[in-house]
């Protein structure tokens, strides 16, 4: 079984984030992004059970080197950064479109079974990248798994079959590979990396790709003009806490009062 798992480097929730000049400011305190440790576990989890190969990709800075390290140390076999100047400010659709093509070369030397990527990112959270990653590859699209499991021949084509909760509904669906699949927080507990696992990440293969690299007519323009947006921010202002809040000690009917503040102001 072959999958690539998507990931992305973001700013650190925890850290103080900032907007200039309409733009999140990134390469201070920048992690993989938390939803993709899951994303990463559910590869390794299932190529430990049938075999294979997990291959860690993203687009980014030269920083975002960082994110792949951190999954080859939760298992992943390989890693690929696709970074380019041009790419600077890249919305979702330019993303899509270039991870797009950067997987398709990895198509030209093997199929891929699967794709996995987390439910969203945790910098701009607009959960689209999973759909529209596989509108760009053609693939059929499981998005919010909670649950995942796989049937079928050791050769291959697999069928996936996931659970998800969306729009108030419990929904089972089901493809057969190749398939990207999106996955929740739910879906696992994503491993913390041993020792043993950081030291062997040092000898795994981390390949960098440009635009020039990346042979696909449809980046014509990016390569030419730099990254086009689709999706532009007109404007953003920190939104801040109003007032300083109401503390409740705790006597042992702390749930009680939250819930008559909960009936009486809301």
């Amino acid at each position: 079984m072959r999958i690539a798992v998507c990931v992305k480097h973001v700013p650190d929730v925890q850290s103080e984030r900032r907007i200039e000049d309409g733009r999140l400011v990134r390469g201070e305190d920048d992690v993989l992004n938390e939803l993709d440790e899951n994303a990463i576990e559910a590869a390794v989890s299932l190529v430990e059970e049938h075999g294979g190969e997990v291959i860690a990709v993203t687009m980014g800075p030269q920083d975002a080197e960082d994110a792949l390290v951190r999954a080859l140390q939760m298992g992943a076999d390989r890693a690929i950064l696709v970074t380019d100047e041009r790419l600077e400010g890249a919305d979702v659709v330019t993303t899509a479109r270039v991870l797009g093509a950067a997987l398709d070369l990895l198509r030209e030397d093997e199929p891929l079974d699967m794709v996995i990527t987390g439910m969203a990112a945790l910098d701009s959270l607009t959960s689209a990248l999973p759909a529209a990653l596989a509108t760009v590859l053609h693939l059929p699209y499981l998005g919010l798994a909670h649950q995942m499991s796989l049937t079928g021949e050791e050769e291959g084509p697999w069928t996936v079959t996931i659970q998800r909760t969306a729009d108030g509904f419990d929904d089972t669906l089901t493809s057969s590979t190749p398939v990207l699949v999106s996955v929740t927080d739910q879906i696992n507990e994503p491993r913390y990396p041993s020792f043993k696992t950081m030291r062997a990440a040092r000898s795994k293969p981390l390949d960098e790709l440009s635009l020039d690299d990346v042979d696909d007519a449809s980046l014509d323009e990016i390569r030419q003009d730099g990254a086009p947006r689709a999706i532009n921010v007109l404007d953003a202002q920190e939104r801040e806490r109003d007032g300083e809040g109401t503390i409740v000690a705790d006597s042992g009917d702390g749930g009680h009062q939250l819930a008559r503040y909960l009936m009486e102001e809301c």
